[in-house]
């Protein structure tokens, strides 16, 4: 059962979902634009598992009493670059990006898989090369959402995967984070929470289950195993996709009202990050009645940001779904403004996946935090978190 605040309660539970948690201004209202986007792909191919070894990799560090300061990128803009998950298909487009200053690149399922193998021109070269902290990201979840088989090897359903119970989950979850760092892949977005509680397409088999208490345990068991070989995991797709209208890469879709979207698809949500707190969350695109406006996406309302930090009391890392290859965001926001809209509500990461130029979406960013679109207090504590993520590597 979700254990709401009693002074929510009190207030009415929209008092507590009303703007970022961490924005004391409230984020900026999000400007509406056309634009187009591509959508991801599957996954290829097919190879066996890694096997798991007797220790794992990530080893707790002991506390100091005055842990150093995390260094900040120096300017302004630098910062605002820090907050982009830009999309890469291959070794120059990767190096190019990163010379602009983002915080961390994703591998969509159509990228040149020599950026996974080749020595000198692969994920681990460019660590090599730029020099400073940022991270990796892929969607792997298993089953349907599984990028470069032949190279990381094939894995279960999330479903299937929970059929064998929770020791097996979380072994899964560690072969797969030890098969992506291998590579140099350090943020997995994964595990799935959503519940498959209408038998929509695009939850499915990626769901662990149709009880939300069950979808949580198993995908805390998923996260640890991938937290214990030493990738980062993200909780998604928050509050819930599971009992949408529809699929968000074809067009808007609309959950339930928000009260019936806390006391059963939001569950899974609050009891994983209780259970697993090292783990990030993405936000889902859904659009949730009497959450803000009841008719923007979540992932650009600065209502759902505020729900996620005050009352379920979140303070991790929290990055935005494909802001470009999803229709339900596509068919009303330019690629760019999206960016700025979604930082400006309450997203510490912007993730995309269709090619812009990175120098002008910086740009935007960069001018919104001058102009007042994107509040100064939410800017900074986005920068920070992100800064935090990466030194913590």
């Amino acid at each position: 059962m979700l254990l709401i605040p009693a002074a929510c309660l009190a207030l009415g539970l929209s008092a507590c979902a009303d703007g970022a948690g961490d924005n004391a201004a409230g984020g900026a209202a999000p400007e509406t634009a056309v634009g187009q986007g591509a959508r991801e792909g599957s996954g290829e191919g097919a190879a066996a598992a890694p096997s798991e070894p007797a220790t794992s990799p990530r080893t707790p560090t002991p506390e100091t009493s005055t842990p150093p300061p995390v260094p900040l990128p120096a300017t302004q803009r630098e910062r605002a670059a820090s907050l982009l998950m830009a999309p890469v298909v291959n070794f120059e487009d990767a190096l190019y990006k990163l010379n602009a200053g983002v915080g961390g690149i994703f591998i969509p399922s159509w990228a040149d898989p020599a950026l996974l193998t080749e020595p000198g021109r692969d994920l681990h070269a460019l660590r090599q090369m730029v020099g400073r902290p940022f991270d990796i990201s892929i969607d792997f979840e298993g089953g349907r959402v599984q990028r470069f088989t032949k190279v990381f090897g094939a894995f279960p359903t999330p479903r299937q995967m929970g059929t064998e119970g929770p020791e097996a989950v979380r072994r899964y979850g560690f072969q797969i984070g030890q098969a992506l760092l291998s590579r140099g892949v350090s943020v997995d977005f994964a595990p799935v929470l959503d519940i498959d509680g209408q038998g929509l397409d695009v939850v499915g088999d990626r769901a662990f289950s149709t009880d939300p208490h069950e979808a949580a345990a198993l995908g805390v068991q998923f996260a640890a195993g991938l937290e214990d070989a030493g990738v980062d995991s993200v909780f998604k797709h928050y509050p819930g996709h599971g009992r949408a209208s529809g699929d968000t890469h074809l067009g808007p879709a609309v959950t339930p009202p928000l009260g019936e979207v806390m006391g059963f698809d939001a569950v899974p949500f609050a009891e994983a990050t209780a259970a697993e707190p090292r783990s990030a969350m993405m936000v889902g695109h859904m659009v949730v009645p009497g959450l803000g406006d009841g008719v923007t996406p979540s992932s650009l309302n600065s209502h759902a940001y505020g729900l996620l930090r005050n009352v379920h009391g979140f303070d991790g890392l929290v990055y935005t779904d494909d802001l470009t290859g999803m229709k339900a965001i596509t068919d009303i926001y330019a690629p760019a403004d999206a960016v700025v809209a979604a930082i400006a509500a309450g997203a510490d990461v912007a993730l995309w996946s269709a090619e812009m130029d990175i120098n002008y979406v910086i740009d935007r960013v960069d001018a919104a935090v001058t102009e007042g679109r994107i509040n100064r207090h939410r800017f900074d504590a986005a920068v920070m978190r992100v800064a935090e993520q990466l030194h913590a590597q």
